[in-house]
């Protein structure tokens, strides 16, 4: 399926930087709790991910990451998501998360 140019622009993807990192026990499959920095206007916003297998909290911190942020909100367990951080499957279907390979300016648009 095809889409327009205009369709994609209306996906908001920005690039943030991890600032907290915590297990999340209490879903369903293995994931964390992340706060995302997204400077500016955007500021700080909150989401979980299944990215346990390549990741740990502590070396999430600091991690530039790109994520979808103009979703609505979603509850998941105890966790309300305001982004959906965005990552690709390894091999085995584990997710590695994407991100610019240089560091750029936190809330910067893909384009």
């Amino acid at each position: 399926m095809s889409i327009s140019y205009d369709d994609f622009a209306k996906v908001d993807i920005r690039v943030g930087r991890i600032t907290r990192a915590e297990p999340f026990p209490e879903a369903r499959k293995p994931a964390y709790k992340l706060w995302v920095d997204f400077g500016g206007e955007l500021g700080e916003k909150r989401s979980s991910a299944q990215i346990t297998a390549h990741y740990t909290p502590e070396g999430l911190i600091g991690r530039q990451v790109l994520a979808v942020v103009n979703f609505p909100p979603r509850q998941i367990g105890k966790v309300l998501s305001e982004v959906l951080v965005l990552g690709v499957p390894d091999a085995a279907g584990e997710v590695v998360l994407i991100g610019p390979g240089h560091a750029v300016p936190e809330g910067g648009r893909l384009f």
